[in-house]
């Protein structure tokens, strides 16, 4: 449980509510998050169990958490098809979607950077 009238709190919920990069990296920030939201937008709508295929090594608690943040963030969609077994699918909505540039620009940065550090 975290204090939420500690400094750090206090000054994490300043800079969120009055500088749009602290807002869209407390949104899309942190290992998990990123990734997942790259894979819906190169690949429209993917299965949990194919999401936790891509992410290598993240557990299945972290990887609950994150989608539901993402969710709860209005960046994805969850959609349960009424089937036996339960088929489960998540998409990016229009919120999501909108973000398309700024991850395209990101990957294409570390793409090159990442050129120029190899020798």
């Amino acid at each position: 449980m975290r204090k939420e009238n500690s400094t750090n709190a206090i000054n994490e919920n300043y800079l969120n509510e009055h500088c749009g990069i602290t807002y869209t990296l407390s949104a899309i920030g942190g290992r998990w998050k990123i990734n997942i939201l790259s894979y819906l937008l190169y690949n429209q709508k993917l299965r949990y169990s194919e999401l936790k295929t891509r992410l290598k090594g993240v557990s299945e608690r972290m990887l609950s958490a994150k989608l539901k943040e993402l969710e709860s963030d209005g960046l994805i969609n969850r959609i349960v098809h009424p089937q036996v077994p339960p088929k489960v699918e998540y998409e990016l909505t229009e919120l999501g979607r909108s973000l398309s540039e700024i991850l395209q620009l990101m990957d294409k940065w570390g793409e090159e950077k990442m050129m120029e550090n190899v020798v």
